[in-house]
């Protein structure tokens, strides 16, 4: 064994920061996957619920850190910039074996090139997007990073381009989630009646993203609702706080809808549904991995939108159109995204047409495709650089 490897008394000490539901979601199992190889380690560092659940003792709230677009983090700036330099202070104190930023590159990749610069080993769970703008990232990556861990197959070739060590471990949803969804039974759970066309609306779980989505998609419903009178909507709140925000959006609506408001259960939700219209994001996947037509919207601010317009270099921003290399379920994006445009695309999936079979059919194909065993596959790549460092025997 090195002299800096840890000794046979000494337990890991692994730090992990998530900024989000999806990074909590897979911190979460990756804790797990590495405390049934390592039962004795300690996980400091930030991360929500799940994670939290799972041992990790978050040193500030993750909803802290839960803001997109380049426009919009300006306001929150002042905070973000004091979490990120006390975070580093605390975690160069404790000395870590590692540490893992999960997801939010703008906020952990910072984190990470101050650590490595420390002699602490990094690692970066979900790449960013650097395939689709701003390629040359990759960079800073490689300085920040000593490992990066995609959870898509096709990210691997920029960073091996580019000399950062990678290693593609799946999604660990695509594992947890069934091939064939059993949809009576989420309608039992969700006590929906069997036959009635049940619509899923997702916003997002941001309060920026109910605050631009919220009214557009209740209007959306009741675009669908005057051409379908049987459709049953639901709506899965990410918390409590995005619950009490959506039942403030739909009560200064005015509008009346068969709406059931549900505390998280976003998997029952998209179990049940027919359809989703659903905001651009890590949903998206979620909602593929279902097997369930959808229509994507987003909105964000009108700089943020025509600095991204000039910088992407990929036709589509959702993750299952990315994934097929194709698109497959129809995006709606500023002022595109309205009620006429939404509803009508929506009510032509929801028939059985070739459309819908070939896009479950793209889904099923991307979903075993994503199947690697993620939590462990994670863990195993995290334990073997620690390995490579001299810092396990």
């Amino acid at each position: 064994m090195s002299a800096s490897a840890v000794p046979p008394n000494k337990p890991l000490c692994i730090a992990l920061v998530a900024g989000e539901a999806s990074g909590d979601t897979l911190g979460a199992g990756l804790i797990r996957a590495l405390k049934q190889l390592h039962p004795d380690a300690e996980f400091i560092g930030i991360g929500g619920p799940r994670m939290q659940a799972e041992g990790l003792v978050s040193q500030v709230p993750m909803e802290r850190l839960s803001v997109m677009g380049l426009v919009e983090v300006l306001g929150r700036l002042r905070e973000l910039l004091r979490i990120r330099r006390e975070l580093v202070d605390f975690l160069k104190q404790r000395r870590p074996d590692v540490f893992i930023g999960i997801d939010a590159p703008d906020f952990t990749l910072g984190v990470e090139q101050r650590l490595r610069d420390a002699g602490i080993a990094t690692v970066h769970y979900v790449s960013p997007s650097v395939w689709a703008w701003r390629e040359k990232r990759v960079l800073g990556i490689r300085q920040s990073t000593d490992l990066m861990l995609t959870l898509f197959p096709f990210e691997e070739e920029v960073y091996r381009k580019h000399g950062v060590a990678v290693r593609c471990v799946g999604h660990t949803l695509a594992d947890r989630i069934p091939l064939q969804p059993d949809r009576q039974a989420a309608r039992q759970t969700l006590g929906l009646p069997e036959d009635a066309p049940v619509v899923a609306l997702m916003p997002g779980s941001r309060n920026g993203e109910l605050r631009k989505l919220g009214l557009l998609f209740l209007q959306t419903a009741a675009w669908c609702l005057e051409r379908n009178p049987q459709l049953r909507f639901i709506l899965p709140c990410a918390n409590p706080e995005r619950r009490q925000q959506m039942e403030t959006i739909l009560a200064d609506s005015g509008l009346q809808l068969p709406l059931t408001l549900l505390d998280g259960q976003g998997h029952e939700a998209l179990a049940a549904c027919d359809a989703v219209l659903i905001a651009s994001g890590t949903a998206t996947l979620e909602a593929m991995l279902f097997k369930r037509p959808m229509v994507v919207a987003y909105r964000m601010a009108s700089l943020t939108f025509r600095i991204l317009k000039r910088l992407v270099k990929v036709g589509h921003v959702a993750l299952p159109n990315l994934l097929a290399g194709h698109e497959v379920a129809p995006e709606f994006l500023q002022d595109a995204a309205t009620p006429p445009a939404l509803g009508q695309a929506l009510l032509d999936r929801l028939g059985p047409t070739p459309e819908r079979e070939q896009a479950e059919a793209v889904f099923l194909q991307l979903h075993q495709l994503l199947r690697r065993d993620a939590d462990h596959a994670a863990a195993e790549a995290v334990l073997q650089l620690l390995r490579d460092k001299g810092r396990l025997a």
